[in-house]
Parts: C-alpha cells; sequence; structure tokens
C-alpha cells in the first residue's frame, strides 16, 4: 500500500491530509486561534469533587473547567489509606483546592469541558514515558513475538529498577536499534525533569507543557515504513521539519519534500473535493447505492440503501453487494469525518448467515489501520450494527461548520403552510384581546407567496370572521419560520 502525507499551511491554518494509494482516508485540522490541547501538561487546582460522579472539576486555565474522573487518577496520588475491601472512591483521592498535575486526554467537544487524566503520558517517536506508573508495555500492532521479548528487556534496562517510571513501546520501536532506543528514552527523561521542575515553582492554571504543532506531530506519530512521501506547500516549515526530523526522525528525512507548485497541493490531489463531500449527508457508492450519515450529539448513525443499484442475478446477491462495498465506505468516512462515540450502521437485512459475517469482516478489516480504537458489536436482532470509535477531537463536521442560525441546527424548517396556521392562531389571538383598524403581517417571501396564492380563500374567510383587513409584506431579511403581527 502506498502512502502519502499533504501538508498545507497558512498563517492561520494548517491541514494535514492521509493518502492510501490516492485516496483520502485523513484530514487533520489545527487553527492557529483554537490549537488542540491533548497532551499538554497543566498544573490546575480542584475546584469541586461530586462524589455522585466519583469525578471532580478542575481548573486548569482553560475556557471552561475540566473534567477528572477517579478512574484517571493515579492510586498513588491516595490523600488516604482505605480498606482493601473498600472500592476506590473520589473522596480517598482528591480534596478542593488541592493543587494537581494534569494532562489532557480529550479536547473541548460541543458544551463538555476537556477530559484530564493524573496518569501523565509523555510521547516520543520511539516510547511514551509513563509517570508514577511502573512497568514495560509494548503497542499491539507489534505481532512478532521475538521483537515483544526484545522491546521488553530493553525497557526493563532502561528503566533499571525506577519504581516512579514505566514506559510503552510505539509501533515505530519495532525495528529501532537499542541506541536510537536510549536516545529516545534519554530525550523524555529531560524533558520530564523540566517540566517536574517548573511545576514545583509554578502557580495553578499554569501550562507546563504544550504538545507538538500539527506537522510535527505528524511526523511523529504517523510515519512509518509504509508512508512514501510528505509533500509541505511551505518553503519555511520544509526546512523546519527537516531540522526537527534530523534531531528525531532521521530516517523520515529523505521524504520530505517542498510542493513548489502555483496549484494548490490540495487541489491537484482532488483533497478540497474531499473535504466537501465529507460535509454532506448523503455518500454515493460507486454501485450506485449510497450512505445517509446523520450525526447528532448523541450518536451518529448510518443508513445503507441500494439506491439505482439494481444488481444483475437475485435480490439478495444485490444487497450483499451493496452492504460489502458500504462497509469499506463507512470505514473510510468513520477515519475521513472522524466520527467518535456510538454510531449505529443500518445495513440492508441480509437473509444468509454467511453474507452477514462477511460484512463484519469487511468493516473490521476497514478498520484494521485506523488509529482511534474501535469495538464493533454483532448484527443485532433489529438488524443494525452498534459500534463505538475512540472520540478525541471534534469531527470535521464540528470543526468546520457551525449550527444553522435558521434552523437552530435542526436540519429542517417549517413549511410556509405550517408557518401560515401559526400566524392564522396569532392573529385570532390578537383580535380577540386588542382593539385595531387593521393588522399587517410581516414575513418571509414564500410564507408572504403562500398567503396570497394558494391560502388566499382562506385569508378572505379570516378576515371576515374578525371583521378587519389584513396585510401581507414580505421582509428580505426574515427566515422561513420567523413574522410579526403588527396592530395598525
Amino acid at each position: 500500500m502506498s502512502r502519502e502525507l499533504l501538508v498545507n499551511i497558512t498563517p492561520q491554518e494548517t491541514r494535514v491530509a492521509a493518502l492510501d494509494n490516492g485516496s483520502v482516508q485523513e484530514i487533520h485540522i489545527e487553527r492557529a486561534r483554537s490549537r488542540g490541547l491533548v497532551g499538554n501538561i497543566y498544573l490546575g487546582q480542584v475546584s469541586r469533587v461530586l462524589p455522585g460522579m466519583q469525578a471532580a472539576f478542575v481548573d486548569a486555565g482553560l475556557q471552561r473547567t475540566a473534567f477528572l474522573h477517579a478512574s484517571d487518577i493515579n492510586a498513588s496520588q491516595a490523600l488516604v489509606d482505605r480498606p482493601s475491601h473498600e472500592p476506590r472512591s473520589i473522596q480517598h483521592l482528591l480534596r478542593e483546592q488541592q493543587r494537581i498535575l494534569v494532562q489532557v486526554l480529550k479536547d473541548p467537544i460541543g458544551g463538555k469541558g476537556a477530559r484530564l487524566t493524573t496518569q501523565i503520558a509523555i510521547p516520543s517517536r520511539y516510547l511514551v514515558l509513563l509517570v508514577d506508573n511502573p512497568g514495560v508495555g509494548v503497542s499491539a500492532r507489534i505481532e512478532s513475538a521475538s521483537a515483544r521479548e526484545r522491546l521488553r528487556a530493553i525497557g526493563t534496562s532502561l528503566l533499571d529498577g525506577d519504581p516512579h517510571k514505566g514506559c510503552i513501546f510505539r509501533t515505530a520501536a519495532e525495528n529501532a536499534s537499542e541506541q536510537a532506543l536510549a536516545r529516545d528514552w534519554q530525550y523524555l527523561q529531560r524533558l520530564w525533569a523540566s517540566i517536574h521542575a517548573r511545576a514545583q515553582e509554578a502557580q495553578p492554571t499554569t501550562l507546563l507543557h504544550e504538545d507538538l504543532p500539527l506537522m510535527m506531530r505528524v511526523l511523529r506519530d504517523s510515519v512509518d515504513e509504509d508512508v512514501e512521501r510528505i509533500r509541505i506547500d511551505s518553503r519555511e516549515w520544509h526546512e523546519r521539519m527537516l531540522s526537527f526530523s534530523e534531531t528525531f526522525l532521521p530516517d523520515a528525512r529523505s521524504r520530505l519534500e517542498h510542493y513548489p507548485g502555483e496549484r494548490p497541493i490540495f487541489d491537484l490531489y482532488g483533497v478540497e473535493d474531499e473535504i466537501q463531500r465529507a460535509l454532506q449527508r448523503r455518500v454515493t457508492l460507486k454501485s450506485g447505492g449510497y450512505l445517509i450519515i446523520d450525526q447528532t450529539e448523541a450518536l451518529t448513525t448510518i443508513d445503507v440503501n441500494t439506491g439505482g443499484y439494481v444488481g444483475h442475478r437475485t435480490l439478495e446477491e444485490t444487497i450483499f453487494k451493496t452492504n460489502l462495498e458500504a462497509a469499506q465506505a463507512i470505514a473510510r468516512q468513520l477515519r475521513l469525518r472522524n466520527l467518535g462515540g456510538i454510531i449505529i450502521i443500518d445495513f440492508i437485512d441480509m437473509e444468509t448467515a454467511e453474507h452477514r459475517r462477511q460484512v463484519m469482516r469487511s468493516l473490521a478489516k476497514g478498520l484494521e489501520h485506523d488509529q482511534a480504537r474501535t469495538q464493533i458489536s454483532e448484527v443485532s436482532s433489529l438488524g443494525l450494527v452498534e459500534m463505538t470509535r475512540k472520540r478525541i477531537r471534534e469531527s470535521l463536521q464540528n470543526q468546520l461548520c457551525v449550527s444553522c442560525p435558521t434552523c437552530g441546527g435542526r436540519g429542517h424548517l417549517k413549511s410556509a403552510e405550517t408557518v401560515i396556521h401559526e400566524i392564522t392562531r396569532e392573529i385570532l389571538r390578537e383580535a380577540r384581546q386588542f382593539e385595531m383598524t387593521r393588522l399587517m403581517v410581516l414575513a418571509a417571501q414564500d410564507v408572504v407567496d403562500r398567503a396570497l396564492e394558494e391560502e388566499s380563500d382562506s385569508l378572505a374567510e379570516l378576515e371576515a370572521f374578525i371583521g378587519k383587513p389584513i396585510v401581507f409584506q414580505a421582509e428580505p431579511l426574515y427566515n422561513p419560520e420567523q413574522f410579526d403581527v403588527v396592530l395598525m
């Protein structure tokens, strides 16, 4: 599989597109005014302990207080000892006004504050340093038993019996030399010592460590042997990334390229078109079928339809092929749109158990390269597939869009007929309460047109009933649901 990374940089925004065999799989966006917080380390202060939720709110200097659950607190930080038979409780771990070192697990999403942890983890190219969490871990993506055993032995040597530190070997460490791993570990040790020293002198709500900007994180986290090249459209940042790679990722240096073309790099590779399509509800499949993707705060639903695809043999075969194609497209859309949380997929009902198994295998295979953790259930009795995908940052839609000011995010508007009925009820209400010589109705053009044409007979009856003339006037600035009844 051929993989490329495209980096588009402007002063206000950085965008990275990951392509597999020329097809866009992921889009990462970071804006100068709203950089992501995941990985940042703060000296926070507990503002409120919530025993009922087994959690606390922490002031870390962010716009909203952040959320810290008891399960994300190191047991070594307990304020008091507890009997072994008692469950772990937030009261044993935190008190209000306590200073506490925290790291951001999840960015603020919607109206929720950031999610925090006290289990500090600092990543580098090959390793993740774990603070107050001793032990050696190896990425599950490293499948070779001999490689896992080698890395565990190296990890034990690097820790040298330190009871306050642990480490995890990342996927990129599989073929790294012992010297490279040792250099990585020394870098992490120095970085943690610097953070710890600052924490001793800082005041609460201080930012102690900020994660790398997006383009550097991409180099650190996403470049492996499958990535053939990384193209950057900024000469300045190309030089910076070269310098960064010389120090931390020498193997990646030869794959960094500056793109000097006049045509925007995202236009050249069709990425801009993919972004626009990823903001639409409907996803057309090559066969003629389509998906409908609806994203809400609670969950995301995906409906599979045959559309114009009629197949060549039987109905069951048509349904099976549509579902197979849909499973692959869904796996790609989840990554492309960065959809997280609970996801409900409504495949077209299949009678054959083997067909259902193959569709589920196709979906699981499509998610193999997804860096976000996913869990997939079997097809339910209602024919639905329930799955979860770890949500770390905002979806592409939430990053690029705001709720429609006209419909308030509902995704639909009242019809002109409905608005006219509301106007009628308002006129009757006003006529019973107040004296007037006539009434003027201000409304959107579509509403006025319908009132004067299709509803003209009803309007005449209304005028006769209240005994007053009614005048309609179009207001170009009114949205389709907005109206005013003015007494004259």
